[in-house]
């Protein structure tokens, strides 16, 4: 989504908002896994701004630390700048260490992989992963990106959500993917039923064929981000009933934990 694709009350009558840093942060957005070298055309492209105007956004950006210039592909690419603000925003999520322990326990006991997103508009982003020690496991590593509709991190998450801020997000959804709405809409209804009365969320192929997982989201903590934990892996390793009886209570357990660790009302 570009900030020109964002609701006129942020983007244009909000006296408050700053559409230039908007814009400027939009054009970083553009940097992905898979992506790491963009043009000024393709910049344009993907964020709609005029051209001219993604000129002026890099070239500050570029004297400010945040973009560097590759002159051998004569793209632009994030510079250390941006990590450091992103490694700031993991050393400071307390979680993270609190959590660790009893995330490798799970993951070990599951021989597949526990780990701990953080809502990115329609995605969840990794901020911390333990894998087992099993040869075979998810290779999703810190800052991997999943989407938030078809996983059971993001349905988790979404389930945990205010009924307000769940509509919302819903409709977003919806908008971003009309074609495959019906599916997905049924799909989260049965997520929502399935974390109010067992308190997780399965996930069972919907993003990709051979994953299954369970999530749960973190919730009723002050402060916090919107945030999910899940467990995951190869379908061969989790069946149904392991994950439904065995691993979703255990996550279940782990996160309430958690949140009376950090605080939870």
């Amino acid at each position: 989504m570009s900030v020109d694709a964002m609701p006129a009350d942020e983007a244009g009558t909000d006296r408050q908002f700053v559409n230039a840093l908007a814009r400027g942060l939009e054009i970083l957005r553009c940097f992905q896994p898979g992506k790491p070298y963009l043009t000024n055309a393709e910049l344009s492209r993907q964020t709609g701004f005029p051209k001219p105007t993604v000129t002026r956004l890099t070239y500050t950006l570029k004297k400010l630390g945040y973009l560097g210039y590759s002159e051998a592909v004569g793209k632009y690419m994030l510079a250390p700048g941006v990590l450091g603000l992103g490694y700031s925003m993991l050393a400071n999520l307390d979680l993270r260490s609190l959590a660790r322990p009893a995330m490798e326990q799970l993951a070990e006991y599951s021989r597949v992989s526990v780990s701990i997103g953080v809502r990115d508009r329609l995605n969840m982003i990794y901020v911390e992963t333990c894998r087992s020690s099993a040869r075979v496991t998810l290779r999703l590593d810190i800052g991997s990106r999943i989407p938030i509709a078809t996983t059971s991190m993001g349905k988790a998450l979404i389930s945990g959500l205010p009924s307000d801020e769940r509509a919302e997000t819903m409709d977003m959804i919806r908008m971003a993917d009309k074609e495959n709405w019906p599916r997905i809409q049924a799909d989260l209804d049965q997520a929502l039923e399935d974390y109010q009365t067992k308190g997780f969320c399965m996930a069972y192929g919907e993003w990709q064929s051979e994953v299954r997982a369970v999530g749960v989201p973190l919730v009723g903590v002050p402060g916090e981000k919107q945030m999910a934990f899940n467990c995951g892996g190869p379908a061969f390793l989790l069946s149904h009933n392991r994950l439904e009886k065995d691993i979703g209570p255990r996550l279940v357990e782990l996160v309430r934990s958690v949140e009376q660790n950090l605080g939870r009302p």
